[in-house]
Formats: structure tokens, C-alpha cells, sequence
């Protein structure tokens, strides 16, 4: 028994190293193939790796690239921990106001810049290549917030009547927009088609007027500022009033040009940094970027402002933006897109908003007399919801986001990025990971910036890449332990110039292949270089590396290493040494060539306390049983003799029965032992109950079999339990015997009878059948007597009709 306990310590000790090591090999295979020849090359291989700055820390045969390794192995190899260089990201927050809780009345006096939607506002972020960094953002609707909507509305002569509604859109968009805001601004625009054919028409008078002789209509344009922003509701009345409908030739209009000089010139419109509507109102289709090679323009559209006197300039000489280019610039500039359209063009414009985020599309009225209702519904909608962008990541950057939302809704990936159904007043939080995958090429920190789409609120983030070790500080530059001054010693290593190899820069490259130095490397009398363990680096031996970070190669010539040792039990020194330069050195109480001998007699202790109960040697821990006849952990069992249960039967039959040969002297003889009757067979110990254990079955004189159990205890006390009834054969039962042949024979007699009764019915009916068809075969004689001659005589008139 306590050998068996102790042989399950052994093993539980050994799975928990396993698990350790195993853990530790798979962290830090990342860190032994960096083959990092510095401290900055062992950090930037991954977040687990070390790097270990004593000078005494290498073997002879390791390389510098030993110093790197994972945390826990560094540890265990001997590394002091203070001595391990394991830098560490960080965050800070220079600036963190928090969003603001403004009330629609109560704080009229605040500008927009003084209102915060979005916390934190800057972010600093120190990254170790491969750990991540994350915080928080917060983003909150605030209440009353400014907004600046333009208007921008097509021209064409298909607009005339919606024309006439929208002279009045100023004071009563203002009303509305009151509900919403107390700080609101308006500006108008308008566009029908660039000035060249065969979009219009350049005959002079076409120029002049491109309408109907009978309806006086503007000269075309491309686009116009009519009105910059202004909260007098008026004054957009009036000058709305003033303008003229005016026409092209071709159906899709130049909107783009448009939209693309809205977004860019913002100083010129009055935009504000608050939120940026731009209502954008027609019943066609539009031209993009590519539709001006048709006039003969090829040159891609700048993106830059061309207003000259509110007029765009240049619709002649650039071509119409792309649908990307614009999602870029409304993006750049927080512009947030409503296209109030007629139902025929429906289809198209929300094709269009799949591809610019932060748009919207409204259904537009025959004559836009619901343009207001049309403006305030998207709005509600836009603002409903927010999503995250981030500028231009550098390539050593990846950013990953986590949203939680209103109601419990979280999203992960792209979704990540956006919640929905926000109200004013609701606060929402996203989790913001930066992780750095690589070191910049020149050191220098990047910046990341986050907005929310159509908001000017952002937030900078600031990167700075940990990819030096702090004890890089310290480095002694040309120092003479480096071969003279060949290297810098920083982090208690040698870090080479360039051209130099070697442990301490010893060696010029031009040398590696030396025979001379080669030599240096192969022991006396062999031609093996390092032993086919290494490489000859500068006339030392540099040994392998083994993809099991705990196998290690070492010597002047790797002819040493800790992994080729006598195993037992499938385990190097069987788990009870450590294999130094392929031997075992045994742990105490241990020995042999495998450390699979143990010397502690322990385990060879039998329960009468002699040593393999004086049968046996104790060897390795183990009893060598001298007596051939003696077998067993302690040589206790001895199938050839007499057996326990023959030896004890008779003691256990007077004591448990009264009877047997030892009845009479069962006092005197049979007390060595304690009884325990039991009711039942299962009742009986069952193996492994106690120490020694003996299941017998014996028969009595009266042919009765009785069943014990012979035992011993941990204090050597013999007991025996032996089930209280034996099992006696029983006598035949004549009554049953006899009445069930008399009922055996009675039912044979009956069965044979039915049988014959059977078969006689089966033979009269075939009889009876054999009758009744011979009756029916039956031919009988019924011809006259050819002597007889009848007394009567019958004639026949022949002239009788029978009337």
C-alpha cells in the first residue's frame, strides 16, 4: 500500500512538470526561432519573450540568441528575475473631458466647440510588438446640438414647379427645425449641367435661353452658391425666390460636380464644425466620373474648391468625380448626405447610399411639397445612428472594435464599429484594440485618429512602439569587450557593427569560412566540425538549436547535450535525474545508468515489519524473492502451499456453525482470528478491501457449501467473515414428481386420442367422397325391350293445325 501511494506522488510530480514544460515550450518557440542576435530582436518576436541580460547566463556552445527565450524558461534555466528584460505597453489619457449633459434651453451660451460627444478625446499608447492595447470610448448624443443644412437643388427644367415649393422652404423649415434645435443654419445651391456639349446645347441663343421661346429660362451653369449660411429664414425666401429654372439636353444631370464643391469649400459656404446636413433635391439621374469623355474632358477631378464669384469655374476642364472620391471628401469634411428624390429614380439613389455611409434617401413629391417632412425624417434617421471610422492605419498597426449598445445589443468586426437607434441623451460605449504586428523602419510614433461619420468630434491616438530594451540606455559603445571595440555591449551582450559576427564580434565575415579557424572546431582526432552538432562561427562552436526549446546542445564542440540519456518507463533518467552531457545525474535515493534503482527499502517492507517477510532482497525497491516458492510485492504469496482457505476451514466451520472436525477443540485452536458473519455472498469484502485478502468456498460433512473470507488489517489482526447459512443440496420433492407424471400421462392419453379421433374423421370424409363420386359416375341401362310392342297406336292428321 505505501508503495503504491508513493509510486502515484512520482507520477502526479512528473505530469506537472510535463504540463509546465509543455506550456513553456510552446510559448517560447516564437522566441527561439527569432534567432534574436539583441535584446530588441528578442522583445519584437512576440509578447511572451525575455531576454536575459546577465553576462554568466550562456553555456559554452550557446549562441547569443540563447539570452531569448519564453518568461518561465528563462526562469528555470537560472536566470535571476530582475535580470530579465520584459518591457511592458501602457496607456494614457492626456485629454479625457467628459461628454457634455447639455439640456435643450439651459445652456444656450455654449459654442459648439465647448460641446463633447465622444470621450476620451486623446490617447496615448505605448504598444510591445504582439500585445494589444485597449480602452474605452464613449459616445453620447448631446442635446440642442448646432446644425448647418444646405440645400442644393437641381435646376433643370423638369424642377420648375418644385421650384415655386421650395421659395418658401426657409421659415418653414426654421419652424421645424426649432423642435430640434435652437441653433440652425441654412444655405441654398443649385446645379444643372456642365457647359459643353453635348450635354447642352452652345448655339448662341440655346446659351441664352435653352428653354421654349415662350418661357424665359437662366443661361446653364454647373453649379452655383446662391446663398452661404444663415439663420434668417427670410432672406432664404428671397433669394430662393429670385432664381430661374434653366435646362439641358441629356437626362442624368451633373449633380457630383455639385456635391464635390459643397464638400470642399468650406470657408467659402460658412460651414461650422457642428453637424453638416446636405439636402441634395432632384428627379433625374447623374453622370460620374468617366461620362466626361463625351465632351472631350479627360482630366480626373481634382477634389480641390473652384468657386470664382459662387460660380464653379472649372466644370469644363475636369472630368465629374467618382462615387468613391465624393465618399471620401463628404467623409473628410463630416458631411452627412440626404438625396431627396422623385419614386422613378428611387431604385438608383439607394444603390448609391449602400455606397456612401452616413446617407440617407427620401422619397421626394412630384412638386417637393414635402420636402420639410422629408428633411426631418432623415435627419432622425442619420442621427440615430453612429459609426466609426479611422483614417489611413499604418501598415505596422491593426485596430479591432467591440460595440455595446442600447438593450444589451453588442457587435463584434464590422459591426463593431456602429450602434443603432440612439436617441438624444443615450450614451453608448465601444472597446477600441490597437495591436502592433511590427517596428517602424525609422522608430518615429504614428497617430490614428477615430471619428464618428458625419461628426467633427474625433480621437487622437498617439502610438509609440517599444522595440528597444531599457538597458539599451546603458550600452557601452566600441567597447573593448566586444574584440576591441568591434560591437557595443548593451544588455550583457555583444551587439556587432556591421561586417562583424560572432559572440564578441570577434570575427569579420570575410573569416567565417576559414580553414584555419574551422580547425579550432573539430575535437582531436576527428574530422566532424562541432561535432554535426554546430557551426564553426569565427573558430568557436555555435550549436543548433533543436525545435524543443528544452533540448539543448552544448559543450566546446556540442558533444554534449541533456536529451540523450538512459531512459526508463519511457522518461529521460526515469524521471529521477537530470541528464547532464548524456548521463544521469541521479537525485538521492536513487541509482543506475537510468536512475531507475531505488535505494530506499521502503517499499520492500512487509506488514510483519521484516523485509520482504525474510523471503527476498530488497533490490532498486523491489523484492527479489530468494524462496522460489514465494512470490508477491513482499514475497507474501505462495501458490504451491497449502492454501488459506483448506488451513482455516475447520476453525471457521466450528466457529461459525458448531461443527466440524475441530467442534471440540475450537476454544483452544481456533481463537487466532476475529469472526464476522454476514447475511449475504455480497456482503463479503470485495479485493481491495484489505491488505491481504483470501475468497474461499469449502464443504462440510453434510455436503453443504459455506463461504468466508480469510483477511488481514493494517495492524496484521486476522478476520474472517463468513456468511451466517451454507448452502445445503436439498432432497427430491416426491409429491410434485409423482403428480406431474400422472398428469404427463393423463394429457399423452388424451393427445392420442384426439389424434386418432382426427384421423378417423379425416378417413370417413374421404371415404364418403369416394361414394359420392362413384354415384354420380354411375351409367344405368335404359333402352326398350325390342319384343314389346304398345297396345296404342298414335296417328297424326296431317291437315290438323291445331285451331
Amino acid at each position: 500500500m505505501a508503495q503504491a501511494n508513493f509510486k502515484f506522488l512520482i507520477w502526479i510530480g512528473l505530469l506537472s512538470c510535463f504540463v509546465v514544460c509543455g506550456s513553456a515550450q510552446q510559448g517560447g518557440s516564437n522566441c527561439i526561432k527569432a534567432n534574436a542576435k539583441s535584446c530588441a530582436d528578442c522583445i519584437q518576436a512576440g509578447p511572451n519573450c525575455g531576454w536575459c541580460k546577465n553576462a554568466t547566463f550562456l553555456q559554452e556552445g550557446e549562441s547569443t540568441s540563447a539570452q531569448c527565450d519564453d518568461l518561465e524558461v528563462l526562469k528555470t534555466k537560472g536566470c535571476p528575475p530582475d535580470e530579465i528584460e520584459n518591457p511592458r505597453g501602457s496607456q494614457a489619457m492626456p485629454k479625457n473631458k467628459e461628454v457634455t449633459n447639455r439640456v435643450k434651453g439651459a445652456a444656450e451660451n455654449l459654442k459648439p466647440e465647448d460641446i463633447t460627444q465622444i470621450q476620451p478625446q486623446q490617447v496615448q499608447l505605448k504598444l510591445r510588438i504582439g500585445e494589444p492595447q485597449t480602452f474605452s470610448l464613449k459616445f453620447k448624443r448631446a442635446e440642442d446640438y448646432p446644425i448647418d443644412l444646405y440645400y442644393l437643388m437641381d435646376l433643370s427644367y423638369s424642377m420648375k414647379d418644385d421650384l415655386e415649393n421650395v421659395k418658401s422652404l426657409g421659415t418653414s423649415l426654421m419652424s421645424k427645425m426649432k423642435n430640434i434645435t435652437s441653433d440652425f443654419r441654412i444655405g441654398f445651391g443649385s446645379f444643372v449641367e456642365k457647359t459643353v456639349m453635348p450635354y447642352i446645347s452652345t448655339t448662341p441663343a440655346k446659351l441664352k435661353n435653352p428653354c421654349t421661346v415662350d418661357l424665359n429660362c437662366t443661361s446653364p451653369f454647373s453649379y452655383r452658391n446662391v446663398l452661404n449660411f444663415t439663420s434668417d429664414g427670410n432672406l432664404f425666401n428671397k433669394l430662393v425666390g429670385d432664381q430661374q429654372i434653366s435646362g439641358n439636353l441629356d437626362s442624368p444631370e451633373g449633380g457630383f460636380d455639385a456635391i464635390m464643391q459643397v464638400a470642399v469649400c468650406g470657408s467659402k459656404l460658412g460651414w461650422r464644425n457642428v453637424t453638416r446636413l446636405l439636402v441634395f433635391s432632384t428627379d433625374a439621374g447623374f453622370h460620374f466620373a468617366g461620362d466626361g469623355k463625351l465632351g472631350g474632358i479627360v482630366l480626373p477631378n481634382d477634389g480641390r474648391c473652384h468657386l470664382d464669384n459662387n460660380m464653379y469655374t472649372m466644370s469644363h476642364y475636369y472630368d465629374y468625380p467618382s462615387i468613391a472620391h465624393l465618399v471620401q471628401k463628404l467623409s473628410d469634411n463630416n458631411i452627412q448626405i440626404i438625396f431627396a428624390v422623385t419614386q422613378e429614380f428611387q431604385p438608383v439613389y439607394k444603390e448609391l447610399k449602400n455606397l456612401i455611409p452616413k446617407s440617407a434617401v427620401g422619397t421626394l413629391s412630384s412638386n417637393s411639397s414635402n420636402v420639410i417632412q422629408l428633411i426631418i425624417d432623415a435627419y432622425n434617421s442619420l442621427s440615430s445612428e453612429v459609426i466609426l471610422e479611422n483614417n489611413k492605419l499604418p501598415k505596422e498597426v491593426t485596430i479591432e472594435y467591440k460595440s455595446f449598445c442600447k438593450n444589451g445589443v453588442n457587435g463584434t468586426g464590422d459591426e463593431g464599429r456602429k450602434c443603432s437607434n440612439i436617441s438624444i441623451g443615450d450614451e453608448v460605449s465601444f472597446e477600441i484594440k490597437v495591436t502592433a504586428n511590427q517596428c517602424p523602419e525609422k522608430g518615429q510614433g504614428e497617430t490614428i485618429k477615430i471619428k464618428p461619420l458625419g461628426f467633427t468630434e474625433e480621437v487622437e491616438i498617439n502610438l509609440e512602439f517599444i522595440c528597444e530594451c531599457e538597458c539599451h540606455k546603458d550600452g557601452i559603445p566600441d567597447s573593448p569587450i566586444c574584440f576591441f571595440g568591434n560591437g557595443t555591449f548593451e544588455c550583457g551582450a555583444c551587439r556587432c557593427k556591421p561586417g562583424r559576427i560572432g559572440k564578441l564580434c570577434e570575427c569579420s565575415m570575410d573569416e567565417v569560412n576559414s580553414e584555419d579557424m574551422s580547425g579550432t572546431c573539430r575535437p582531436a582526432n576527428s574530422s566532424e566540425i562541432c561535432s554535426n552538432n554546430g557551426e564553426c562561427i569565427c573558430g568557436q562552436c555555435v550549436c543548433r538549436k533543436r525545435e524543443n526549446a528544452n533540448e539543448i546542445y552544448s559543450g566546446r564542440f556540442c558533444e554534449c547535450d541533456n536529451f540523450n540519456c538512459d531512459r526508463s518507463d519511457g522518461l529521460i533518467c526515469g524521471g529521477h535525474g537530470e541528464c547532464k552531457c548524456r548521463e544521469c545525474e541521479c537525485a538521492e535515493n536513487y541509482t543506475g545508468s537510468a536512475c531507475d534503482c531505488y535505494m530506499d527499502t521502503t517499499p520492500c517492507v512487509a506488514g510483519n515489519g521484516q523485509i520482504c517477510n525474510g523471503r527476498g532482497i530488497c533490490k532498486c525497491g523491489v523484492c527479489n524473492c530468494t524462496d522460489p516458492k514465494f512470490t508477491g510485492p513482499t514475497c507474501e504469496l505462495c501458490p504451491t502451499c497449502p492454501g488459506v482457505c483448506a488451513e482455516h476451514k475447520d476453525c471457521v466451520q466450528c466457529r461459525a456453525f458448531n461443527r466440524g472436525g475441530k467442534k471440540d477443540t475450537c476454544e483452544e485452536e481456533c481463537s487466532h482470528f476475529s469472526l464476522t458473519p454476514v447475511d449475504h455472498r455480497e456482503k463479503l469484502p470485495q479485493p481491495g478491501d484489505y491488505k491481504a485478502q483470501s475468497h474461499c468456498k469449502e464443504k462440510d460433512i453434510d455436503d453443504c457449501w459455506f463461504y468466508f473470507t480469510y483477511s488481514v488489517d493494517s495492524n496484521n489482526n486476522a478476520i474472517v467473515h463468513v456468511v451466517k447459512t451454507p448452502e445445503c443440496p436439498t432432497g427430491p420433492d416426491i409429491i410434485p414428481i409423482v403428480a406431474g407424471v400422472v398428469a404427463g400421462i393423463v394429457l399423452i392419453g388424451l393427445a392420442l386420442l384426439l389424434i386418432w379421433k382426427l384421423l378417423m374423421i379425416i378417413h370417413d370424409r374421404r371415404e364418403f367422397a369416394k361414394f359420392e363420386k362413384e354415384k354420380m359416375n354411375a351409367k344405368w341401362d335404359t333402352g326398350e325391350n325390342p319384343i314389346y310392342k304398345s297396345a296404342v297406336t298414335t296417328v297424326v292428321n296431317p291437315k290438323y293445325e291445331g285451331k
